[in-house]
């Protein structure tokens, strides 16, 4: 059973624990609403690493616009009945006042590979991932972390991260998951009209 964990003390003595018994943990960063990709990057964690941990954090900083946060799907009963059919052994789901408490004033900015394509379009949106993985990284302690190639410049932003920080983790991309008619799985995808998801392929 996936045991469901919202601090990060009590995650920390868990991974200790783990790693104390020589196993390695791998964790797979998420805002949710889970679908195929995220559940590819779980079994990818599973055959890679001895203890699994996927997380589950709508990051309000990475959001540009409160609307957009807000009408984020969210279904956290239904993405643990996804993560405890595939083994995963915890679900860490801090809330926002766990990941940025009172009194907070750090934010990680990547320059260079976080200033063309999306990150033109969206300021500040890279500041918001490269400081929540940063902090979900060090929360988890994990040894390696899955993320998804369709997310192709915000896994370079976490690479460039990594190896700037030192941070003791590796970075593993995995391949995009896409729909039959080739469109890349998308949380947000649910939130597309019919009309739209029969243009969005075209993208």
């Amino acid at each position: 059973m996936t045991e469901v964990i919202r601090g990060t003390g009590p995650l920390q003595e868990k991974v200790a624990a783990w790693k104390r018994a020589g196993a390695l943990v791998g964790v797979v960063p998420t805002m949710g609403a889970l679908h195929d990709g995220h559940l590819s990057l779980a079994r990818a964690a599973r055959r890679q690493s001895d203890r699994v941990i996927v997380t589950i954090f709508v990051n309000p900083m990475q959001f540009g616009n409160p609307e957009d946060l807000a009408k984020y799907p969210r279904d956290e009963a239904r993405d643990l009945a996804l993560l405890e059919a595939e083994g995963v052994d915890v679900l860490f789901a801090p809330g926002p006042e766990e990941v940025y408490p009172e009194g907070f004033a750090t934010r990680v900015t990547v320059f260079g590979v976080s200033e063309p394509l999306e990150g033109a379009f969206r300021p500040g949106h890279f500041e918001g991932v490269a400081t929540v993985v940063t902090k979900l990284l060090g929360m988890t302690q994990a040894g390696r972390a899955f993320f998804g190639e369709k997310d192709w410049q915000q896994l370079q932003v976490v690479r460039r991260l990594v190896a700037d920080l030192n941070i003791p983790t590796r970075i593993i991309g995995c391949p995009t998951i896409r729909d039959p008619d080739g469109l890349a799985m998308s949380s947000r995808n649910a939130r597309l009209s019919a009309p739209e998801l029969a243009v969005a392929p075209a993208l």
